[in-house]
């Protein structure tokens, strides 16, 4: 379980007290994805890591984003290269819609193809009433969050062909928000409807696009936006009484992105410890 602990945004994942299991020796590939390559934002710890390694070892070459945490996002690569896949990261500010173009277009570049897209990347702050939020994170969770994947599908799009995959990461907080967190609530209700029009939309071009929602699971988001109070009893109030570790995440990923998902589109699936998604 986790420690009362904190750090300053973006958090890493070395400082974490339990560090958090990315299925680094656990995970075990059976070529789920091989041949294909993948963008996975916000891929440098959590459950963007988490996926990571999982598709590495399924056969997929990765590139993730990051912000600004380096030796969490090398370690992300030394993962999938050990796993006998390219591996790349791109450092850099998702709000930027340039630089969300650039992420897509330096990835085809560096692996010849784009075959799956996971928009990961996430913010979160916690404040008590309205008016405590400042206008500026406001905007920024929303850039963050939700525009940046607007972006980021707008620039894959014309790379990608029949049989592609965009995975969207968002939450049990859709449909069951948190008061501390509105900001934050209000774009994983829009990652779910953006998913789900999406879908609708690039069906007849085969296409497919789907949501996953996380409930409470031990990642450097915690300790970096939480009170210490609240980080030490994070997740005991799923019915399983924990948080997920990333690695828990992983599979729902690569079965999303794998070809024997080939009618699953539009779907939001829920990985919650048992937290109703309706």
């Amino acid at each position: 379980m986790p420690t009362d602990q904190q750090q300053q945004p973006p958090g890493t994942t070395a400082e974490m007290r339990p560090v958090p299991d990315h299925g680094e020796e656990s995970y075990r590939g059976s070529g789920r994805l091989a041949g294909k390559a993948a963008v996975i934002t916000g891929g440098d710890s959590g459950i963007g890591r988490a996926v990571a390694i999982a598709f590495a070892r399924e056969g997929a070459d990765v590139v993730i984003s990051y912000l600004e945490e380096d030796e969490d996002a090398e370690e992300t690569v030394h993962w999938v290269e050990d796993a006998g896949r390219k591996g790349v990261a791109i450092r850099g500010d998702l709000t930027d819609p340039e630089h969300c173009r650039n992420v897509i277009a330096r990835a085809h570049d560096e692996v010849d193809r784009l075959d799956i897209l996971v928009n990961n990347a996430a913010m979160q702050r916690v404040y008590q009433s309205l008016e405590e939020i400042p206008d500026e994170e406001w905007d920024r969770t929303l850039a963050t969050n939700l525009s940046a994947m607007f972006h980021l599908c707008k620039a894959a799009l014309p790379r990608m062909t029949s049989g592609a995959s965009i995975i969207n990461s968002s939450s049990v907080n859709s449909d069951t928000p948190s008061p501390g967190l509105l900001a934050y609530d209000v774009t994983k209700a829009g990652i779910a409807n953006f998913s789900a029009a999406l879908a609708q939309l690039l069906g007849p071009r085969g296409i497919r696009v789907n949501s996953v929602a996380p409930g409470p699971v031990w990642t450097p988001l915690i300790p970096s936006t939480m009170p210490a109070g609240k980080v030490a009893s994070f997740g005991e109030n799923t019915p399983l009484g924990r948080p997920g570790q990333p690695a828990e995440l992983a599979p729902v990923y690569v079965l999303l992105a794998s070809d024997e998902a080939g009618y699953i589109s539009g779907a939001r699936v829920a990985v919650t410890g048992g937290r109703p998604v309706l």
